[in-house]
């Protein structure tokens, strides 16, 4: 019933939709097509790589075609060959992704945009902003990657750059396919879609299911995996071409639910030295359970041909629970894992009964149940607006949102014992008694964006305004009835005006320079006077092409003059999510990305290639101190944990008609895992690391195809990570064959 009143809200809140990326991509292949003609859809941030490579900012699209190489279903694993992207890995799997652009602090992807088809995604991007659900990638017909000054279209966070996964549009005419694969730790994938267009409506029905044992061994021989399902519906309806005024709406609803035996529990050093992909006793019932629904509304209304308005409105839900090992008691002490695992040393009897080596006290295990459900809502409208003067084109585009969300926070620690391995639960507690409140945030954002455009100059001025109300209401543990009237609350309240210019310059028709100047902002937390993080960003770069050889050079510094870090459980903090002042900080720069094919004049083969680059300096300003996770007593001159300085990937393929062959390595430079100067200790380094993957398409028919996929070709073990609590491994050698057919 309370799925039925949201849509109920939605379809009463006048919605909106546009042109399909079909014909976006039809546009943009045409060889007249000009900058000054394309229109961007409500869907998308530039919708192909045509307008990417012209935007005044650092943009990157990957295509479907690019998405397909791989068919992967790892979000991290996606985004690896796109200059300036950082990310941690968790699982392996990237189920939970850890993503940075250009340096911005990588926890739960919390301090960038992240949208699906142009709406905010993140379970509640304001108040909890920390991305325990991110979209399945192996569903998305594109990703979008927006750096630089005109990403202040798309807020809250206007620092380092936005993401936006563009999920699979209704399609032209009827059609469809179907994918599966099997492989390594019983890692399965099946992926259905269909859909149709007619005169005046459209329909696509899409299905994904992803599970798999896991690689990681309990020494109960238990699984370590997950299962994931992710349904989406769309339907459209649309004027008749010869109607005076053209609109169309279109109704999205997508369902996703995963159950993880995943665990914050990673391993010391020495047991990671030994036997990486072991699990200890004390993880044997750690699981997480989600469930998100999506429904979203989409009307587009053409004015004229020149003018449109669109206009989203757009309800989420997240519920998540995970059950996890929280903190150890043993010899009177009790103590957070990550504390255990970063000095065992000193708790030689917790590490015994975590280890399963020794039975232990009743009570000696704290379960907590991460027991939370987000809601997020809201309604946006875009209008745009394009015309000619002499010798000039101007495109003024003005966009306002008004955005609710919260973070209902219901959470528990039961307790349990080890006995010959087995945990055994002692003390059942009662639920709301870890943490009971709400957390809330309700946001009227505003930008303006002009594109002037003469003759080979492009120069796009923008202005954003961010209005927040931040709210906490604690019922308190003792008070799981929330009974009316109690609980304390607090509030925070946020305005904000975020400039921002970008420029184009095209010297000649393969040769142009951009550049730009942006304020960074990401919303702070509830807590009464707490300041924003706020930041100045600079951007210069190139774009080249010299026949078949295409590259871009950018180099880019962001001044913070406050930023704020945040304590989040998942790096290796309490996980209240308060943001506490980290101070004055500069990130600075270089991304370079290449591409040339080597059989360009070959008319049956081709062989791309591409090299992508990106190094990443920080550096505090200012001291602070920190007991919170990665950040630890910070001075003047250490840089900023988990960015490495060195990236790089590259790629070569080998495509003819009737096969494609792709081999992509990445590496990652080493991090370090605390902030500090000068070299590493171990103990707070994750080691560098290159690795490769591998995939292979022969078509059997035009409507059939064979795929392999190797990764990790080299089996390569390597640690991703030393958060939530010990280190971690990477994603071991698999191999996952399927087939594709598509009618």
């Amino acid at each position: 019933m309370k799925y039925l009143l949201a849509v109920a809200t939605i379809l009463f809140s006048a919605p909106i939709f546009s042109q399909t990326t079909q014909e976006s991509e039809k546009k943009a292949t045409d060889s007249i097509q000009k900058l000054d003609q394309v229109i961007l859809n409500a869907n998308v941030m530039f919708g192909n790589k045509y307008v990417a490579k012209n935007r005044t900012g650092s943009s990157y699209y990957l295509s479907p075609e690019e998405l397909k190489k791989f068919n992967y279903t790892d979000i991290n694993r996606a985004l690896r060959s796109v200059p300036g992207v950082t990310f941690y890995e968790e699982d392996g799997f990237g189920l939970r992704p850890n993503i940075s652009l250009r340096g911005t602090s990588p926890e739960r992807s919390a301090k960038i945009t992240v949208m699906e088809d142009g709406v905010l995604i993140a379970p509640a991007p304001y108040s909890a902003p920390a991305a325990y659900y991110f979209p399945n990638v192996g569903r998305m017909q594109a990703v979008e990657i927006l750096k630089g000054s005109s990403q202040i279209q798309y807020g809250p966070y206007t620092t380092g750059g936005a993401i936006n996964l563009v999920s699979a549009q209704i399609p032209n005419k009827f059609q469809g396919e179907i994918r599966g694969s099997y492989g390594s730790f019983n890692t399965s994938q099946l992926h259905a879609r269909v859909g149709d267009s007619k005169e005046t409506i459209g329909y696509m029905v899409e299905f994904l299911n992803f599970n798999s044992d896991g690689f990681k061994n309990l020494p109960s021989g238990a699984n370590t995996g997950f299962n994931r399902n992710d349904v989406v519906a769309k339907f459209r309806v649309n004027s008749k071409k010869e109607a005076k005024l053209q609109q169309s709406l279109e109704a999205k609803f997508q369902y996703s639910d995963e159950d993880s035996d995943e665990t914050y529990l990673g391993l010391t050093q020495e047991d990671f030295d030994r036997s990486p992909f072991d699990r200890y006793a004390g993880s044997q019932i750690d699981n997480i359970t989600t469930e998100n629904v999506h429904f979203m509304l989409t009307h587009t209304l053409n004015l004229s041909k020149d003018m449109r308005l669109t206009t989203q409105a757009y309800h989420n839900r997240f519920a998540r629970n995970w059950y996890k090992l929280n903190d150890v008691a043993a010899n009177g002490q009790k103590v957070g894992i990550a504390n255990i695992l970063d000095n065992p040393a000193d708790f030689p009897t917790h590490m015994a009964i975590i280890r399963g080596e020794d039975d232990s006290a009743d009570d000696a295990f704290f379960i907590r149940a991460n027991n939370r459900v987000y809601y997020a809502q809201g309604i946006q409208s875009k209008f745009d607006w394009h015309f000619y003067g002499d010798q000039t084109f101007h495109d003024i585009e003005i966009g306002v949102r008004y955005h609710y969300d919260q973070e209902d926070r219901f959470q528990w620690d039961d307790r349990y014992n080890m006995i010959n391995g087995v945990m055994n639960l002692t003390f059942d507690a009662v639920e709301g008694s870890g943490a009971n409140r709400i957390s809330s945030a309700g946001a009227l954002a505003a930008f303006a964006m002009y594109k002037f455009k003469y003759k080979n100059l492009t120069v796009t001025p923008g202005l954003r305004y961010e209005n927040i109300l931040l709210s906490r209401l604690d019922f308190g543990s003792n008070n799981p009835e929330r009974n009316p009237g109690t609980g304390s609350e607090r509030d925070n309240r946020v305005d904000v005006w975020i400039p921002g210019i970008g420029f184009n310059y095209n010297i000649k028709e393969d040769l142009s320079i951009f550049g730009g100047v942006h304020k960074g902002f990401s919303p702070p937390g509830n807590e009464p006077g707490q300041q924003p993080e706020k930041s100045v960003n600079y951007e210069l770069g190139s774009r080249f092409t010299f026949g078949a050889f295409r590259g871009e050079v950018i180099g880019f510094y962001n001044d913070y003059s406050n930023l704020l870090g945040s304590d989040l459980a998942a790096s290796g903090g309490v996980g209240t999510l308060d943001q506490f002042n980290a101070g004055a900080v500069r990130v600075n720069g270089l991304e370079l990305l290449l591409n040339y094919d080597v059989l360009q004049n070959n008319s049956k083969l081709s062989m791309p290639i591409s090299f992508g680059y990106t190094f990443t300096n920080t550096e505090f300003l200012s001291d602070f101190a920190s007991s919170v996770g990665i950040w630890g007593d910070v001075n003047v001159g250490d840089e900023m944990p988990y960015i490495p300085k060195h990236q790089f990937n590259a790629m070569i393929g080998l495509e003819h008609q009737k096969f494609e062959i792709t081999l992509s390595g990445r590496y990652n430079g080493e991090f370090r895992t605390v902030a500090g100067t000068g070299s590493i200790p171990q103990n707070e380094r994750v080691d560098a690391n290159f690795i490769i993957d591998f995939a292979a398409k022969y078509h059997l028919a035009k409507q059939l195809s064979l795929t392999t996929t190797v990764i990790n070709l080299l089996d390569e073990t390597y640690a991703v990570a030393r958060v939530p609590a010990g280190l971690r491994p990477g994603h071991p050698f698999g191999v996952y064959g399927g087939l594709e057919f598509r009618f």
